[in-house]
């Protein structure tokens, strides 16, 4: 992109902010690598190396796509090509099927995933990516805003890969295994006015952190393969997908309802929603921030150790089993990277879920 065109954008990009109020189409606000410019525009196609946007003024432009900012790039990877229709959820209001997300979580793979293998289907369709081993910054710093005293920050090492599911296990997927659907917002739950249509793409909720271990072992039976709730380490670490801000995505507070389903969603109505439907992070993980809260396998407690630690697995005795990433009715604050909670290992809660990590398979 020249100089003259950037600041051309750049002009633009002022003026249609100030005309923000007037109705046209659908849009989106876009940026370019260093948020030198930010241009709201309707998208019309991509087109090659670069995307053909439409101002307000009717008017089309192209920009490359080397110079779009990361979300937008992940933004046009939900897109088909040629598709104008715009839609804040990247699956025009459907969760992907299976071979559209694979395509998708392909796409996004860095160089250490692709290393490990593409993602894979099992016997339930559900996609598991694979998770690189690395280590980062375990909780958040004293000046991020909003945080806890619990979420201390240290260097933590992930030893070896694993996988972990795309999305959050969801109702059909649940009842294949277990024979049954204990969820609030199903079609039989007491919830069951706040949905409409099919609840089977639903995240499971009102499963204890006791049955979100027995589904597990169930399916490791089925397959002959590992199955566990990640660690608290593994999820922060494949939640942040090697970012060190407050979301996965970023800072700005802004951009989280393309990410996740929280309780300033014009359109949660206090209900779950179909996995899948928001943007993912970096490494093709879903609903990492809200929808409902995740289990791990850890036991709460102050983290053990400051110092560097590899592969944590928490303390060695609590009355509380952790829970990570908010959940639908939880505020901004409550569904960041580094945010911990906790609930009784017996108790259920109607927004309350889980999603899986499996062993992945290291030579001898």
């Amino acid at each position: 992109m020249t100089g003259r065109t950037h600041k051309r954008l750049f002009a633009i990009g002022i003026t249609i902010a100030l005309l923000a109020a007037t109705a046209w189409g659908e849009e989106r606000t876009w940026t370019d690598d260093s948020d030198a410019f930010t241009l709201v525009a309707e998208l019309v196609e991509v087109r090659g190396d670069e995307v053909v946007l439409r101002r307000q003024d009717g008017k089309q432009i192209t920009v490359p796509l080397a110079k779009l900012s990361k979300k937008d790039l992940l933004f046009l990877v939900h897109r088909k090509e040629g598709d104008s229709s715009e839609a804040e959820k990247p699956f025009n209001g459907r969760p992907p099927g299976k071979p559209e997300l694979v395509d998708t979580i392909k796409k996004l793979m860095t160089r250490e995933q692709v290393a490990l293998g593409g993602p894979i289907v099992n016997t339930i369709d559900m996609v598991l990516v694979p998770i690189p081993p690395g280590e980062f910054m375990m909780g958040s710093p004293k000046s991020e805003a909003d945080r806890y005293d619990d979420e201390t920050q240290h260097l933590v090492r992930i030893t070896k890969p694993f996988y972990l599911s795309a999305n959050e296990v969801t109702q059909v997927q649940y009842e294949q295994v277990v024979d049954k659907n204990p969820s609030y917002f199903s079609a039989l739950g007491k919830g069951k006015d706040r949905v409409s249509g099919d609840t089977s793409q639903l995240p499971v909720e009102q499963v204890n952190w006791h049955e979100a271990v027995a589904f597990c072992g169930k399916l490791s039976e089925r397959e002959g393969v590992e199955y566990r709730l990640p660690t608290e380490a593994e999820w922060e670490y494949a939640c942040r997908a090697g970012t060190t801000t407050t979301y996965s995505f970023g800072n700005n507070v802004s951009q989280l309802g393309e990410y996740a389903w929280y309780d300033a969603n014009i359109e949660s109505r206090e209900t779950t929603h179909p996995v899948g439907e928001k943007l993912p992070n970096a490494w093709g993980l879903f609903d990492m921030h809200g929808n409902v809260y995740e289990w791990c396998q850890d036991l709460y407690g102050p983290y053990e150790s400051l110092q560097v630690v590899s592969d944590p697995t928490g303390p060695a005795s609590s009355g509380a089993r952790v829970l990570r990433g908010g959940a639908f009715v939880i505020r901004p604050k409550s569904v960041r990277a580094a945010y911990r909670t906790y609930y009784r290992p017996g108790d259920r809660n109607h927004n309350i879920g889980f999603r899986l990590a499996r062993t992945y398979p290291l030579s001898p």
